[in-house]
């Protein structure tokens, strides 16, 4: 299924940090969900108040942060993707 978000909205594809903690087994429960992305697609972007569009600053390909809380999981033929405003995105990590 190809999802596409209207708007501001961006798809974001979680990626896994290392989980190494000096040998120590630290369960599911107890690990923070990462806080970096990778956008798998985004909107057309914002509508300004004179009608325009103002494209978004994100592409498919960034990697990207964002906050803790910040948008809602989703999932998309049984992968968990968060899905979330542009503007709840802290900053894109470039190389």
């Amino acid at each position: 299924m190809s999802l596409r978000p209207l708007y501001d909205r961006v798809l974001i594809k979680r990626i896994e940090a290392e989980n190494k903690v000096g040998g120590l087994f630290i369960p599911d429960s107890a690990k923070e969900k990462p806080l970096e992305g990778m956008v798998v697609s985004v909107g057309i972007g914002t509508s300004m108040d004179d009608g325009s569009i103002r494209p978004t600053v994100v592409s498919a390909g960034d990697r990207v942060l964002f906050g803790k809380y910040a948008g809602d999981e989703i999932k998309v033929d049984g992968e968990t993707l968060m899905i979330m405003r542009e503007s709840e995105i802290l900053a894109k990590i470039e190389a």
